[in-house]
Parts: structure tokens; sequence; C-alpha cells
């Protein structure tokens, strides 16, 4: 898959193919890409060299998260409803923790993981439109809602699950550590919960038809921003009572979005627009349109702030850009549906934070 990519790396190229017992240089700054219709590619950020494709252990794998030290990669499979555990040191999947159906989203919070799935949803081969929810059974015929479940570091159970809304897509957490934010695409709406207890504190609607999808908040935790996919726009809330403060168009499918680690600019995956848009984090006035690939969903800073790189799925690739001139520096192809980008050292993206 990723032969044509592989240069000199630290392994023998058949062994990065296969990902035998070839340890990864745990030193070494790294890329994880999730690719939906294969494993994890991994780059090496310091040559930008791909290095090794690793095995998801379940299939369909798009949600990644990256533990605080740096030894475990988790990776959520859409299509065997689990997420795996795969040991860095070498490059192999050690276990698997069952989830439920249609595990998307990862988010990683001190020794807890948090990962999105859909009880009513039955998922398809990589790539295929999926089955619709299932109706619930004396609701109403109501779709069923979404669920995190809440997976413990320390011995890799899911040690609750937490009600949220129809599809939920996004998660981020207050700059205290005390709130969870959640997007609800199917509803549209975010939902505010204590992220101890999984008591929600507040609900609040989006636009009808909008399909919220990313949020993140601002590094000085006074805003959050939420991506609304279908109305071309996000939205910007006020981190203390969560009023919309203002919003701001963007190209056709907003999807993936974060600030850069000094908040001075917001950038945003236009996915469907073939676009990764970057604003003014202060006025949100539009600077910049980088062009990339078909499909951006999600995308990463390097840890040095150097560079960023973009997962386009529908182009199968990773794009390298200079992330002060936005110039293209490189492109990884031959990733089936890459889906979501993390890194260790932990850097900003639109799934990870350091």
């Amino acid at each position: 898959m990723l032969s044509h990519l592989l240069r000199r790396t630290p392994c023998s190229f058949a062994a990065a193919l296969l990902a035998l017992a070839c340890p990864l240089v745990a030193h070494a700054a790294q890329a994880y890409v999730s690719t939906e219709g294969g494993g994890i590619a991994v780059i090496d950020l310091e040559r930008l060299e791909a290095v090794a494709s690793l095995p998801a252990g379940g299939k369909g794998p798009r949600g990644l998260g990256v533990t605080a030290d740096g030894k475990y990669l988790l990776a959520a499979n859409k299509d065997t409803g689990d997420v795996s555990v795969i040991e860095l040191a070498t490059g192999q999947p050690v276990r698997r923790v069952p989830i439920g159906q249609n595990p998307e989203f990862v988010r990683m919070a001190g020794d807890q993981a948090f990962v999105t799935f859909e009880p009513g949803e039955r998922s398809g081969p990589p790539g295929a439109a999926p089955t619709p929810p299932a109706k619930g059974k004396g609701t109403d015929d109501k779709p069923l809602p979404a669920e995190i479940a809440v997976i413990d570091l320390k011995d890799w159970r899911v040690s609750r699950t937490i009600r949220s809304g129809l599809e939920t897509e996004g998660i981020e957490f207050s700059r205290d550590g005390k709130l969870m934010l959640v997007t609800n695409e199917g509803d549209d709406t975010v939902t505010v919960y204590e992220k101890a207890s999984g008591r929600q504190v507040k609900l609040l609607p989006m636009p009808a038809g909008s399909r919220p999808r990313g949020i993140k908040a601002s590094p000085d935790g006074a805003r959050y921003v939420v991506t609304l996919e279908n109305t071309n726009a996000f939205v910007v809330l006020d981190a203390t009572d969560f009023r919309v403060q203002r919003t701001v168009p963007t190209r056709t499918g907003p999807y993936g979005v974060a600030f850069d680690r000094a908040g001075a600019r917001l950038f945003v995956a236009a996915s469907r627009a073939d676009s990764l848009q970057v604003f003014d984090a202060q006025t949100f006035a539009l600077l910049t349109e980088i062009p990339v690939g078909k499909r951006c969903w999600h995308f990463s800073f390097t840890p040095d702030d150097a560079r960023l790189l973009v997962a386009c799925g529908r182009s199968n690739a990773v794009l390298v850009f200079d992330a002060r001139t936005y110039k293209p520096v490189k492109q990884f192809d031959g990733l089936p549906l890459s889906w979501g980008i993390v890194t260790f050292p932990k850097s900003v993206g639109s799934i990870d934070s350091p």
C-alpha cells in the first residue's frame, strides 16, 4: 500500500509494509493517519517520510488518539465496532475494546478516552453510505441517540457511557477540564455536559439542517467555534453563557476546525470545496485559502508548528504545507480513505490538542 512512498527508513522495506516487529523510533516526532480502507500510516515528521503501515486490529479505522505518554495509539474501528489499542514501540495491536455500532471520534483526556458511537446505525463497507438509524421501540419511532463511551486507560474497559444527541460528531473540553461539549449533526444541536458525571448542563440548538460537525475551544478558553456543514458557516460561542456571538460564512462543507497554538489564526477544512481556509482568530476575517485535495476532513500541525498535514479522504492522500507561507511541501499518496490524523508529541489539530 505504501510501497511507493517509502524511501530510506529505519526498518526494512518489506517489514514496514507488513508492520512486522519493526520498532518505531520512540524519540522521533511522528504523525499517525487512519485509513478506512487500510490500516494506520506512520509518517516520520523530521524526515517527512512514511516509515510504516500499522495494522489497525479492527476494520475501518477513523478516529485516533495517542496516550499522554506516547505509548499507545487508539483507533476507532467503524466496521468492527471497537477501539484498537496499538503499542507504538512494536507497532502491534495489543487489545481491542468493544464499543458498539459505528464508533467514530476519539478524544483523549488524562487517563480517559471518549469515543462516540451510534447504537442505531449499521455501517457498511468503507466509504459506503450508512444504513439509516434504527427506530427505537416505545419511543414514537424516534431514531436512537448516539452515545459516548468512556474508556478507562488504566484497565482498558468502558467505565460508563453518556447518552448524546443524534449522530454525535465532535468532542471538545473546556479549558478548566470541567465541561465537555459535543456536536450532534443529526438533530442540529450542541450538548454541554459535566465531564466528570456526564450530566447534561445545556442543549444548544443550531440552525435547522445545519449539521454541526467540528468543535474547538480557543487557546484562551474564551470561545468555541462550531462548523456547520450544510449551511457553509461556523458559529462562535461565548464560553461563559454559550451565546452565539457571530456566524461566519465559509466555503462548502466545513468540517475539521482548529486554532493555531497562539490563538492568532483559525483553520477550517471546507471539505466539499477542496480548501483549507485560514481566518483571523480575533476578527474572523478570511486571510487566505489553501487549495487541498478532495474531502479533507481532518488536519494537524506538526509538533513544532512549522507545517500543516491535511488528510484528504477522497484523494487517498495526506498533503503537507508550510504553516506560514502555505506553500505545498510534500504529498503522500496511496492512503485509501484517509480520515484522521494526530501526532506525537501532541500538536494542535482538528482532532487532538497538546
